[in-house]
């Protein structure tokens, strides 16, 4: 029963250490879980840092790999007796949180000891887990396993997991005054702000430390740009000198575009050890929706005919020098500036934006890095909300059509496949549901665009072709078919109810 408590919450939490043979490998899985040899490796290399910036310290990222499909389970029960089946992800992916810990240790061959705490799990909560992680690993790099056993105790005390709860969660001798989001995709706001007490922890958002103005100060001005190519399903792949600042910067870009987030494939820290690494990393074009963060320059030149790549520049100011070692062996410290982590940076793409970009807002982005404390704490809210206001606002024109094409139950049962739809995602989503009736006309592209053209949007666009051609390639993209579909099924469940309450 505590077992199946717990993994409401986590799957598992993870030792890894290095083995100077293989690299590293899963030490410890507790409570022990079933992984496939590829999960086994993906784990273990998606803890570690891949990076030459790094020198003594710790650092926490996160990390989202595929779900394998034949767990070893005889191999899992020669590790640990008390071995159980996992459960079933929520969308075929595990999220891994990590803290690496890297210290100097002279009976190591290597010099150092290396080691991380991972926490599996199947829900994207990034502050939760980062939060949590910066409690247990100190523990258990001081007092071992116990530690462990201890945090799988204190969440499986955790109430359910449900939307829009708000609640305070022991772990790890202190209180965690957490706010889950009201569903998957809007943004999440606090629900209740008392100025008595320290604002509480939402889940599904990143650590604000550092904030995202300093994440990506180096393209503050083109983040509007960025902005639009996720909303258009386009491939993205971000260099950062740190595990750490890749993951933040994925998971924030994926922030800003809620609720237009389904059709991203987030991959928050990838590295050339990921079991999809020859599926999404090869000469072919990349896959829509993709979003990667890497810190490895191999991706340099493997990925340079992406259409799109931001570049995060320069390490953060608390990594001063890289160590290496000089011809007596001894370790010598290189200035920064010296190291290559990737492009120049920036954001190197071709794309036009169609909207116009929020000039004052950026303004008080630029002033509020240069202020600091307060100001940028509140600039991040700004932007979070202007960026997933305008993502709201994309909906408008497809509410007020799709709107249209609700007809009353009285009238005579219409066909629901799509008609002259540009898009194949949208016709594969939107099937008819015969048996009981159908009270939707077809979503037909050129009606679309004629009603776009009369009504138009609350977006500021930049001419009316700009606004016409980017819901033109909108409609295209796997977004507008997982719109549809939902859409779609939501007003057919709602119809269908109100018949029956005739």
């Amino acid at each position: 029963m505590k077992l199946e408590r717990m993994r409401r919450w986590i799957i598992s939490l993870a030792i890894i250490n290095f083995n100077l043979d293989v690299g590293p490998v899963v030490d410890i899985l507790y409570p022990s879980i079933s992984l496939t040899d590829a999960e086994r490796e993906n784990v273990a290399f998606s803890s570690f840092p891949d990076t030459a910036l790094f020198d003594t310290g710790s650092e926490v990222h996160s990390f989202r790999i595929p779900e394998g499909t034949t767990p070893q389970e005889d191999e899992a029960t020669t590790h640990d007796i008390h071995w159980t089946p996992r459960p079933p992800s929520i969308d075929g992916y595990l999220y891994g949180y990590s803290l690496f810990h890297q210290r100097r240790d002279d009976s190591s061959k290597r010099g150092y000891l290396q080691r991380s705490v991972v926490i599996l799990s199947h829900l994207p909560y990034p502050s939760l887990f980062l939060t949590a992680l910066h409690d247990l690993a100190p523990l258990y790099f001081s007092q071992g396993a116990p530690s462990l056993e201890t945090a799988c105790h204190n969440i499986a005390n955790w109430p359910d997991p449900t939307f829009g709860l708000s609640c305070e969660l022991g772990f790890m001798g202190r209180v965690l005054n957490v706010e889950l989001p009201q569903d998957e995709r809007q943004q999440q706001q606090p629900l209740q702000i008392t100025s008595n007490a320290d604002p509480p922890l939402l889940a599904s958002v990143p650590p604000s430390d550092p904030s995202p103005l300093r994440i990506f100060a180096p393209c503050l001005p083109k983040l509007w740009s960025v902005w639009e190519c996720l909303i258009l399903c386009e491939p993205l792949i971000i260099f950062a000198a740190t595990p750490r600042e890749a993951s933040l910067a994925v998971w924030w870009l994926y922030e800003f575009i809620r609720p237009l987030n389904a059709a991203i494939d987030l991959r928050p820290y990838f590295h050339i050890h990921d079991q999809d690494f020859e599926r999404i990393v090869n000469k072919n074009g990349p896959r829509a929706g993709m979003l990667l963060g890497v810190t490895n320059p191999f991706f340099t030149n493997a990925c340079k005919h992406w259409p799109h790549v931001l570049s995060l520049g320069r390490p953060p100011r608390h990594h001063h020098f890289h160590h290496k070692k000089d011809r007596d062996g001894q370790a010598s410290k290189v200035p920064e500036a010296s190291l290559k982590f990737g492009p120049d940076a920036g954001f190197h793409s071709r794309h036009q934006r169609y909207i116009s970009k929020d000039k004052d807002l950026l303004k008080l982005l630029e002033t509020a890095v240069q202020k600091g404390g307060q100001a940028e704490t509140e600039a991040v809210h700004l932007i979070r909300r202007h960026f997933s206001m305008r993502a709201s606002e994309v909906l408008g024109p497809l509410n007020r059509y799709f709107t249209s094409l609700i007809h009353n139950s009285d009238l005579p049962t219409l066909p629901s496949a799509t008609k002259n739809s540009t898009s194949s995602a949208a016709s594969s989503h939107h099937k008819s549901d015969s048996g009981s009736g159908n009270f939707l006309g077809s979503f037909a592209d050129a009606d679309f665009l004629a009603s776009l053209k009369t009504h138009g949007s609350t977006l500021p666009f930049r001419t009316k072709a700009k606004q016409k051609e980017f819901y033109e390639r909108w409609l295209k993209s796997p977004a507008f078919g997982i719109w549809l579909a939902e859409r779609d099924a939501d007003t057919r469940t709602a119809l269908k109810g109100k018949k029956r309450a005739r």
